[in-house]
C-alpha cells in the first residue's frame, strides 16, 4: 500500500506538467499540442521498446489492440479535450474539474468493480462529494468574477472550456478503469513494458493525427507555420519533456500503483495530479491565488482526503450483515 501510494504521488507530480503546456504555448492549437505530445511519447517509446523487446514479445494481438485503445482515449483524446479547455477557460477551472477524478473514478469503480475490489458505502461518500462540489463552486466564482470585470470576456467561450474539461474527465475515468483491468488480469507482466507498449501503440495514431491536422491547416489556408509552429525549438523541447516525464514515466509510475492498490483507492490518489498542476501554475504566475481560489483548493483536498478514509467493504461481508 505504501509503495503503491508513493508511485501514485510520483505519477501525479509528472502529470501536473501537462497543465502548464497550453499556458506556455498559447499560440499553438490544442490539436497540434495533443498530437505533438504523443508523437514525442511514441518516439521516446521506440528505443525503450528495443530494451523491453523480450517482454513486449509476450503481448498478444488483443493486448496491442487494448494498448492502442488506451493510448487513443486516455492520451490523445483526453489531452485534446484538456488543452482545448485550458485555452478557452484558463487554468484554474479545468484543473479543478479534473480534480473531481478521484471521486468520479471511485464511484465508477464502486458501481463496476465491487465484486473484485469491495464496495464503498454510498452514504459515507456523500460528505466528500459535497466538499468537492463546494470547492469547484468557489474556483468557478472567482473565474466568473474575473470574466465579468473584463468587458472583452466571452462567457460562452468560458462555458465551452468547462464542458471540454468534463469531456477530459470522461476520458480519464474510462482509462484507469480499463488500464487497471488489464494490469490486474496480468500480474505477471511488467508495468514498465505495458507503459512502453502504450507509447508504441500511440505513435501511429499520433502520426496520422499530426498529418491530418497539417493537411487541414493547408486546406484552410491557415497562418499557422507548419509543421512545428511559430516557435519550433520551444515546441519540440516542451513536447519531448512532457512526452518523457508525463507520458512515459508518469504512466510507468501509475501502472506500478495500479498493480498494488484497489482501483477505488488508486483513483482517489489522482488528487496528486491536481495539486501538482495548481502548484506549477502558481509558480508560473509568480503569485498567490485569490482567497476564494485557495479555499476551493482546500475544500477539494478535504473532500478527497475524506473519501480516502472510506474503505471498501467486501460484498460477502455486506451480504452476511444483511
Amino acid at each position: 500500500m505504501a509503495i503503491g501510494t508513493l508511485f501514485a504521488l510520483a505519477a501525479g507530480l509528472m502529470w501536473g506538467l501537462v497543465f502548464i503546456g497550453p499556458l506556455l504555448l498559447p499560440d499553438y492549437p490544442a490539436a497540434l499540442q495533443s498530437f505533438g505530445r504523443y508523437l514525442a511519447f511514441g518516439l521516446i517509446a521506440m528505443p525503450l521498446a528495443w530494451f523491453d523487446r523480450a517482454r513486449l514479445a509476450q503481448f498478444t494481438r488483443a493486448d496491442w489492440i487494448e494498448a492502442a485503445k488506451l493510448g487513443l482515449v486516455g492520451n490523445i483524446v483526453y489531452y485534446l479535450f484538456l488543452a482545448s479547455a485550458i485555452a478557452r477557460a484558463g487554468g484554474p477551472l479545468p484543473t479543478m474539474i479534473i480534480g473531481t477524478l478521484p471521486v468520479v473514478i471511485a464511484i465508477s469503480s464502486n458501481l463496476r468493480d465491487a465484486r473484485r475490489d469491495g464496495r464503498l458505502p454510498w452514504l459515507r461518500l456523500l460528505p466528500s462529494l459535497a466538499l468537492i462540489a463546494a470547492g469547484i463552486a468557489c474556483v468557478n466564482q472567482v473565474e466568473l468574477d474575473h470574466l465579468h470585470a473584463d468587458p472583452l470576456a466571452d462567457l460562452s467561450r468560458y462555458a465551452l472550456g468547462g464542458l471540454l474539461a468534463v469531456g477530459s474527465v470522461v476520458c480519464w475515468t474510462w482509462y484507469p478503469l480499463r488500464n487497471a483491468d488489464w494490469l490486474r488480469a496480468h500480474p505477471d507482466r511488467s508495468p514498465r513494458a505495458w507503459a512502453t507498449a502504450q507509447g508504441v501503440a500511440t505513435l501511429p495514431l499520433a502520426l496520422a493525427g499530426y498529418a491530418l491536422f497539417w493537411g487541414w491547416t493547408a486546406w484552410q489556408g491557415s497562418d499557422l507555420t507548419m509543421p512545428l509552429g511559430p516557435r519550433p525549438a520551444v515546441f519540440v523541447g516542451l513536447m519531448f519533456a512532457i512526452g518523457l516525464f508525463a507520458s512515459w514515466l508518469g504512466t510507468l509510475c501509475w501502472n506500478e500503483a495500479s498493480q498494488r492498490l484497489p482501483t477505488t483507492l488508486a483513483g482517489q490518489l489522482i488528487v496528486f495530479e491536481t495539486l501538482s498542476a495548481l502548484s506549477y501554475a502558481l509558480m508560473l504566475r509568480g503569485g498567490w491565488p485569490p482567497l476564494l481560489t485557495g479555499l476551493g483548493v482546500l475544500l477539494l483536498v478535504a473532500g478527497v482526503m475524506w473519501a480516502l478514509r472510506v474503505r471498501p467493504e467486501p460484498l460477502a461481508v455486506e451480504a452476511h450483515a444483511a
